[in-house]
């Protein structure tokens, strides 16, 4: 007798794993799905960072006629910025618009992008700071810089 009670105890079990795993299967795929949009957050604002500094580096050393050059490469590097998100800025030392032989610093800068969810069904857009990136100049002639083309 005690066999056929084993039997039908674990019949009325029939099921049960399939339950306690739907239940665990959700909280572990919503971590998941969590954890990888961080990580790509934090990798497009780190490529924007990157972006912006590529940008300062190069724009010290070419002139300044060469922003779309400038805009283009990091485009490459970051490839989800527009041209319109990007913004090149020469002054002098007292923070006015210069001419080629005043100007003492450049700054690139990246406007504020929403970060949009890839996950499905989540229509969540993530705000990224803006990024700015100032250096001095160094020089401001491209002639014959095989960079500034």
């Amino acid at each position: 007798m005690k066999s056929i009670g084993y039997i039908v105890l674990r019949k009325s079990q029939q099921g049960a794993a399939a339950v306690e795993f739907s239940i665990i299967a959700v909280i572990l795929f919503t971590l998941l799905f969590g954890v990888m949009e961080m990580g790509r957050m934090l990798f497009m604002m780190n490529a924007t960072a990157e972006a912006t500094r590529l940008g300062a580096r190069l724009s010290v050393v070419c002139d300044m006629n060469a922003d779309a050059a400038i805009k283009s490469k990091m485009i490459n590097l970051a490839g989800y910025l527009t041209p319109s998100d990007i913004n090149i800025v020469f002054v002098d030392s007292n923070g006015n618009s210069c001419t080629t032989n005043t100007c003492r610093y450049v700054t690139v800068s990246v406007n504020p992008i929403p970060i949009r969810s890839i996950v499905p069904f989540v229509p969540v857009n993530f705000p990224m700071p803006p990024f700015s990136t100032t250096l001095p100049r160094e020089s401001m002639s491209s002639l014959n810089n095989p960079i500034c083309v």
